[in-house]
C-alpha cells in the first residue's frame, strides 16, 4: 500500500508541477487556457476559480496531464478572442510556454534538493571498507578504515567530502565521464585529532574503466562498495549455513583461515569467495572462523551455501554481515543549501543526458532504462526510509522528467521547441505533412523506449 501511495503522490506532484509551468507562462503571455488536467480520461473532480476561464480537473488515469489552450488549429475561435489563441502568439511566447513545463520540473528538483540540504540528512561517514582485491581502489593503495577527507577530478582543486554518499556520487560521475578521481585520505580518528595526521593522496584510474553500466558491477571494478563497518554477525536465519555452523548474532569475526578480518566488507568478500569453481560444478569450502563472542575467543567450522549469480557460484551464509556504519549529519545553510541544490540538479541533468547519449551510441547498455514498475518500487522503498530519502527520490525523478521532455522527439516538449527553432531559422513553420510524419516517428520511438523500459522493469523485479 505504501508503494502505491508513494508512487501516486510522486506522479501527481511531478505532473501537476510540469503542467502548471505550461499554464502559468501561458497566462503570463496573455493566452486563454481552457483546461488544466492532471491525468487523462474521465474527470474525477472538476473546479473553476472565480473569474477565470480555465477548468481544472483531476482525471482517472494519472499517467500524464495536459493544458488545453485556445488554438485555431483545434477548433473555431471567436474573432474577438483571436489575439488570445496560442497559434497567434509570437514565436518567443510559444517557445516559452512549451519550455516552461520541463523548466518547472528542474526548478522543483532544485527546491527539493535544497530542502533536504536545509533539514539535514543522515549519511554514512566517508570511511572506506576494504577494497575489492585487484580493483582500481586496491591498486591505488586504499585500505580498510581509510577516511576520505577530500576528492576531485584529476586536474581540479580538491573539495571536502562530507559523507560516503558524496564520495559515491563523485565516483559515479568519474566512471561515466571517464575521468580519474583524486582522493585525500587519512586514518579514521576523532575529528579533534584528524588535522595532526598525515594525509596521503591517491588517484583512482577511472579512465581505465569501461563504464557501460552504472550498476553494482562497476562499483566492484572500482572496488569501493560501501562504508566501513565492524565485522559483526547480525540476525541469523533459521536453517541457514550460519545457523548450522553455530554462529550467533553479536559474534565478531577476527580471522578466517589465515586471513585477518578487519571490516564487514572484507568479511562479505571472504564469504562470497569461499567457493571452489570447477569446470562443471561449484562447491563450498569449509573454513575455520576465529571470533569473539561476549569477549570470549571461539573457533567454528563454517561451510557456506552456494548461490549462482549468472554463471558464477558465490558463497552465502544466511546472516546479516557487518554492523551499521557510522553516520554523520550533512546539513547546509540557507544560501549554501540552495546553491548545492542547483549544482546537484545541473550535475544530475548532465549525467542523465550523457547516459542517454551513451545508450544511443551503444556505449551504455539499454538495461539502464527504467519504467513505471521500477519507479514505483523505488518510491515505496524511499518513502519507507523517511521524508529525506523520499524527497531525494522525487528530485531525481523530477530531473529525469524535465530532461526527458527536453529531448528533440516530436511528441515531447523538446520536439515542439525543435519545430520553433526551424521556424526561427527559415521564417516558416513546419508543414502539416512533415508534422504528421515526425509525430508518427516520435510516437513509434517513444513506444520502443517504453517497451524496453518495461521489459527491464519486469526482468529486474521478477527475474
Amino acid at each position: 500500500m505504501l508503494t502505491v501511495i508513494a508512487f501516486l503522490v510522486a506522479l501527481g506532484l511531478l505532473i501537476a508541477v510540469h503542467e502548471y509551468g505550461h499554464y502559468r507562462v501561458a497566462v503570463a503571455c496573455g493566452i486563454k487556457v481552457l483546461k488544466y488536467s492532471i491525468g487523462f480520461g474521465k474527470p474525477i473532480y472538476t473546479w473553476r476559480l472565480k473569474g477565470k476561464p480555465t477548468e481544472f480537473s483531476i482525471a482517472m488515469l494519472p499517467l500524464g496531464g495536459y493544458v488545453k489552450m485556445l488554438d485555431e488549429r483545434e477548433g473555431p475561435v471567436d474573432p474577438a478572442e483571436r489575439h488570445l489563441a496560442f497559434n497567434t502568439q509570437p514565436l518567443k511566447s510559444r517557445a516559452a510556454v512549451v519550455a516552461a513545463g520541463p523548466i518547472a520540473n528542474l526548478l522543483l528538483a532544485v527546491l527539493l534538493y535544497s530542502v533536504v540540504n536545509w533539514i539535514g540528512l543522515q549519511e554514512p561517514k566517508a570511511v572506506l571498507a576494504s577494497p575489492v582485491a585487484g580493483s582500481i581502489a586496491d591498486r591505488a593503495g586504499l585500505r580498510g578504515e581509510d577516511l576520505v577527507r577530500q576528492a576531485a577530478f584529476d586536474g581540479d582543486a580538491l573539495e571536502d567530502v562530507r559523507s560516503f554518499e558524496d564520495l559515491r556520487w563523485r565516483l559515479t560521475q568519474g566512471a561515466l565521464n571517464g575521468r580519474d578521481v583524486r582522493l585525500a585520505v587519512s586514518a579514521n580518528v576523532n575529528p579533534q585529532e584528524a588535522d595532526a595526521l598525515p594525509v596521503k593522496e591517491v588517484v583512482l584510474k577511472m579512465a581505465e574503466l569501461n563504464a557501460s553500466d552504472a550498476d553494482a558491477q562497476q562499483f566492484r571494478k572500482i572496488g569501493i562498495l560501501g562504508p566501513w563497518t565492524s565485522p559483526l554477525i547480525g540476525e541469523v536465519m533459521a536453517g541457514s549455513a550460519a545457523a548450522r555452523a553455530g554462529l550467533r548474532a553479536g559474534d565478531v569475526v577476527r580471522r578466517i583461515g589465515n586471513t585477518v578480518i578487519v571490516d564487514g566488507q572484507q568479511l562479505r568478500e571472504a564469504i562470497r569467495s569461499s567457493v571452489s569453481q570447477g569446470s562443471n560444478s561449484t562447491g563450498a569450502i569449509t573454513q575455520t572462523w576465529q571470533l569473539l563472542r561476549a569477549g570470549q575467543a571461539l573457533s567454528l567450522e563454517v561451510t557456506p551455501d552456494v548461490r549462482l549469480e549468472g554463471a558464477l557460484g558465490v558463497g552465502r551464509i544466511g546472516a546479516y554481515v557487518g554492523a551499521p556504519p557510522v553516520f554523520v549529519t550533512v546539513r547546509y545553510g540557507l544560501f549554501d543549501g540552495l546553491w548545492q541544490g542547483a549544482v546537484r540538479t545541473w550535475q544530475v541533468s548532465v549525467l542523465t543526458l550523457k547516459m542517454m547519449g551513451k545508450m544511443v551510441t551503444g556505449q551504455a547498455s539499454l538495461k539502464n532504462l527504467s519504467g513505471p514498475l521500477t519507479i514505483a518500487d523505488y518510491a515505496g522503498k524511499s518513502a519507507s526510509l523517511g521524508w529525506s530519502a523520499y524527497l531525494l527520490f522525487l528530485a531525481l525523478i523530477s530531473v529525469s522528467l524535465g530532461v526527458l521532455n527536453l529531448l528533440p522527439l516530436p511528441v515531447l516538449d523538446g520536439g515542439h521547441l525543435m519545430y520553433y527553432l526551424w521556424e526561427a531559422v527559415t521564417g516558416r513553420g513546419v508543414s502539416d505533412a512533415w508534422m504528421g510524419r515526425l509525430q508518427r516517428g516520435g510516437v513509434a520511438l517513444l513506444l520502443c523506449m517504453m517497451s524496453v523500459a518495461l521489459f527491464n522493469d519486469v526482468t529486474r523485479l521478477f527475474g
